[in-house]
């Protein structure tokens, strides 16, 4: 149902959102792995909810947790995603430096899948990467209906973001307004980047181990 790529050590930190991918993914990783889980508020009515729900989740199931807040001071020129993206990656960096061990984050097919549609059209499909300094992402070969479904019968709770139905924001927007024109003109598209990521040279995966 949920598929790992490459070797994770014992101890790892999780970029959780308290969304359905993120939390099935702590779920499935804390049952082989020592999970410390890391938070990052966005200054949004949601953030708070999700950060309480996180916050109690962890506490519950002895998980340890970590939350920060992202500056609101965003630069000229630099999108509000770019800003919140910019914001997280500096605060998992400097979590991977002080416990030295590597991050996780939740990306998943379906991301990949609209990142090289999005970037596709500003001139060259570009696949997300398996590593990124010491942060990795091994669900690129999982769907997104995967993680719902793992979610649901294993009766692991999550939090919707309504934000996530905004289309102002670029992601969004190529989510619930391109992705459906494009699997009209090849339902097979998920096949097809797919084929990609495991073609995709990912930085030997074993190179992160114990």
């Amino acid at each position: 149902m949920i598929k790992l790529q490459g070797k994770l050590p014992k101890n790892i930190i999780l970029a959780c959102s308290g969304g359905v991918d993120s939390m099935a993914a702590l779920d499935f990783l804390s049952r082989r792995h020592s999970v410390r889980v890391v938070y990052v508020d966005h200054g949004t009515e949601h953030s708070r909810r999700a950060e309480i729900f996180l916050g109690q989740y962890c506490w519950r199931n002895e998980i340890l947790f970590d939350e920060y807040h992202i500056s609101t001071n965003k630069p000229k020129g630099v999108s509000q995603e770019e800003h919140w993206r910019n914001e997280r990656y500096k605060i998992i960096d400097e979590l991977t430096k002080t416990h030295g061990i590597p991050a996780v984050t939740c990306h998943h097919l379906d991301d990949c899948v609209e990142t090289w549609l999005w970037s596709s059209l500003h001139g060259e499909g570009k696949i997300i990467p398996y590593r990124r300094r010491d942060v990795v992402r091994p669900f690129r070969l999982t769907e997104k209906r995967n993680f719902r479904m793992w979610a649901e019968v294993n009766n692991v709770p999550w939090v919707e973001d309504d934000s996530n139905a905004d289309t102002c924001y670029t992601r969004n927007y190529v989510r619930h307004e391109l992705m459906p024109h494009a699997l009209k003109v090849n339902p097979g598209l998920n096949k097809v980047i797919k084929k990609k990521v495991l073609n995709d040279d990912y930085q030997a995966l074993s190179c992160i181990s114990n």
